[in-house]
């Protein structure tokens, strides 16, 4: 009679299994939906910024055809005058960094809820609320025709 040879077979590893530090899937997902909730931010940051930019720019322009008007004897109607013009797009920027703030808040919030351990520098958020401050400082400035600011 033959005799069957048994053959033996080297058990592979599990697939997935972590290695030092390596990152399994979904911790690497988690990490990406971060970032792009962070880019978003940034976005918003971008629209905020360049709107309230526009508007202080509006607002000092406006306000210097505005004086040389006024110095020929003419004046521009009370609905676009530079005061009104520079605060909207001043505001809407503001609006938009705070919607964004508020975007960015809730996504990490969510996440933290079901992930512990979310340990993601927040240098977006940071520079949000700085750029909010000035866009704030400018609305003010403006409003309440502060000499250095406006």
């Amino acid at each position: 009679m033959e005799e069957k040879k048994i053959k033996t077979v080297k058990k592979a590893e599990p697939m997935g299994e972590r290695h030092g530090t390596q990152k399994d899937a979904n911790e690497m997902a988690v990490e990406r939906t971060l970032m792009a909730a962070d880019r978003s931010l940034m976005a918003w940051v971008r629209t905020g910024l360049s709107l309230i930019s526009f508007g202080f720019t509006i607002y000092k322009f406006l306000d210097i055809q505005d004086k040389q008007l006024e110095a020929m004897g003419k004046t521009l109607m009370a609905v676009s005058s530079p005061k009104v013009v520079g605060l909207l797009m001043i505001g809407l920027g503001i609006l938009s960094l705070v919607l964004g703030t508020i975007e960015n808040l809730a996504i990490f919030k969510s996440y933290r809820q079901f992930y512990k351990t979310i340990r993601h520098p927040r240098y977006s958020l940071f520079i949000a609320g700085v750029i909010t401050t000035i866009g704030i400082v400018l609305f003010l400035g403006i409003i309440f025709n502060l000499s250095g600011l406006s």
